[in-house]
């Protein structure tokens, strides 16, 4: 387990509003509306509430200054390795027991290659954080899944959608080797993603017409860290506040991306009306 106490690094960001913009204190907290003894008392302290903090990473954004999505960019160029994750609530510890059953690989600690991932999982909800790790894997048994009919169907086991198909030999083997992992590295499936896999669990698609669509919809690479070895590989390094300018960006992404998978879709049946059926596969 790993107790977290992370607060914004609101202070540090403001002193680069400030020499970024040329402004002055007075000046931030007339465009901000946000009282000079307020911004006085972030400067001494480090820290103010979310409201205040919309205010002043809200006028950042609309200013264009991405400051979540570049402190990315110079992280993996001090670090090299670097994950991050998002949470619905914040967090305040750290276990591999945390996360839904129904996930992608069950329990364990979940996290993406980049900013945005971590957003795209969170951006609904205003209580919600993104968090940036450095991290190692020495040391530590590993299970890698590419994007391939193996990934697909374990996936659907873990989100309960196999049926009788779960007791399958090679589905057993497979989740075997996952289990006795301390790190899973796979492609990330979101809902929109899993809508294609459940399709072909259900017997609606066939093997080719999912996995195409999926390969054109891909999202990278998620780390799944199932064991306190794993934890201890990990170290925080900050907390970034969402705005509501930058949700709503991240929202109309998610939308476009949302038709394109759907015309993947379309394209990859009519493409690939050949391919081999659940039943054909796990006979």
């Amino acid at each position: 387990m790993i107790n977290v106490d992370c607060k914004y690094r609101i202070k540090e960001d403001i002193e680069f509003i400030l020499e970024s913009e040329k402004l002055t204190i007075s000046e931030l907290a007339e465009k901000t509306n946000v009282s000079r003894s307020t911004l006085n008392s972030i400067m001494k302290t480090g820290s103010t509430t979310d409201s205040v903090c919309e205010k002043i990473y809200s006028f950042a954004y609309k200013s264009r200054y991405r400051i979540n999505s570049v402190k990315e960019e110079l992280l993996k160029e001090k670090y090299k390795n670097v994950l991050f994750h998002g949470s619905k609530n914040g967090l305040s510890k750290i276990t591999v027991t945390g996360s839904r059953t129904d996930c992608d690989f069950g329990n364990g600690f979940y996290l993406g290659e980049t900013y945005n991932q971590a957003l795209s999982f969170v951006f609904e909800d205003r209580q919600s954080s993104v968090y940036s790790f450095r991290y190692s894997l020495d040391d530590l048994k590993l299970k890698r899944f590419d994007c391939s009919l193996e990934w697909m169907l374990i996936i659907c086991y873990y989100r309960g959608t196999l049926g009788d198909y779960s007791k399958n030999k090679a589905i057993s083997k497979t989740v075997s080797e996952a289990e006795e992992a301390d790190v899973i590295i796979a492609p990330i499936a979101d809902n929109k993603m899993f809508y294609i896999m459940a399709q072909f669990a259900e017997g609606e698609i066939n093997a080719d017409v999912a996995l195409h669509s999926l390969a054109a919809s891909s999202l990278g690479l998620q780390y799944v860290f199932r064991t306190e070895r794993a934890l201890d590989k990990l170290i925080l390094v900050e907390k970034y506040y969402l705005c509501s300018p930058e949700r709503e960006d991240c929202r109309y992404q998610l939308n476009e991306r949302g038709y394109e998978i759907d015309t993947k879709l379309k394209l990859a049946k009519r493409e690939f009306r050949k391919g081999l059926y659940i039943e054909e596969i796990l006979k």
